[in-house]
């Protein structure tokens, strides 16, 4: 082997070994770290809703809570925490004027307290009556039905059996489909005062609409009143419960007599039987 390739070899193993020594120092070199700057947004706490709230429903514990909310994004009618620490409490008598969903802020406006008024006309469609019946906690599926849950309305009664004049016991639903309003609530109003506290009673307050009050008046001085629950299935979409209460057959006739009319009372029930 001459000195030409003894020197081109040479060279050709120096290249090589240079190369790795540069390829070494590059991998084996930690990259710079790469600084990312993450803009904070001020954030603040307002109440808001923990579930979906119907309307009517009373606010506790558990349907609100505070939640961050960016502070740019707060508007006045908002309750904050730093505004209002004990908004928990103070709230917890409140019900909801119209529904309220998770996560949306809670707001005066969709607000009614007892010590309001029209307190419960507020919670009212329109062209709707509330009533109050006496129950008992037999009478009112032993404590299970609450406010804008769906009943039955049942009335027992004694009556004459027409064969023996022996008393016979008599069960017929008189309505059916009815809102709750309230359960075993009573709201009065403090004397010489514009506080109303809420009691506990035995009393159901239903929605009916102007001829339903009339009945379910009438039917109640004639026994006793009993609700029952309806499955929560029926509701919703369109479903039973969207079409309100309705009166049962045997006491549709209870309407005002014309002339030509005959009023008809039968075991303390009004019935008009027309002629036309």
């Amino acid at each position: 082997m001459n000195k030409m390739r003894i020197a081109i070899l040479g060279l050709a193993i120096g290249s090589a070994a240079f190369a790795g020594i540069l390829a070494k120092g590059v991998i084996g070199k930690k990259p710079d770290k790469e600084v990312v700057e993450v803009n904070k947004v001020p954030m603040v706490e307002i109440l808001v809703a923990s579930k979906d709230l119907a309307m009517g429903e009373r606010l506790v514990d558990s349907t609100i809570g505070w939640r961050d909310w960016p502070t740019n994004a707060v508007s006045e009618a908002m309750i904050t925490k730093d505004e209002a620490p004990d908004a928990l409490e103070k709230y917890k008598t409140a019900r909801a004027r119209l529904p309220i969903f998770t996560g949306e802020p809670i707001v005066d406006r969709k607000l009614v307290e007892p010590g309001q008024s029209g307190f419960m006309s507020s919670i009212l469609p329109k062209g709707m009556r509330a009533i109050s019946v006496a129950i008992s906690e037999r009478s009112a599926a032993g404590g299970f039905i609450l406010p804008n849950d769906r009943v039955d309305v049942i009335l027992t009664r004694k009556t004459d059996d027409g064969g023996t004049g022996a008393k016979v016991v008599k069960s017929e639903t008189v309505l059916s489909n009815v809102r709750v309003l309230a359960i075993n609530q009573t709201y009065r109003q403090e004397t010489n005062e514009d506080k109303v506290t809420v009691t506990e009673g035995k009393t159901a307050t239903l929605e009916l609409d102007p001829l339903q009050t009339e009945v379910i008046t009438m039917v109640e001085s004639a026994g006793e009143l009993s609700l029952a629950l309806r499955s929560i299935a029926e509701g919703g979409d369109g479903g039973i419960q969207d079409e309100g209460p309705k009166l049962s057959d045997a006491f549709l006739g209870k309407k005002r007599p014309r002339g030509g009319d005959r009023l008809i009372v039968r075991y303390g029930i009004e019935k008009v039987m027309s002629n036309r």
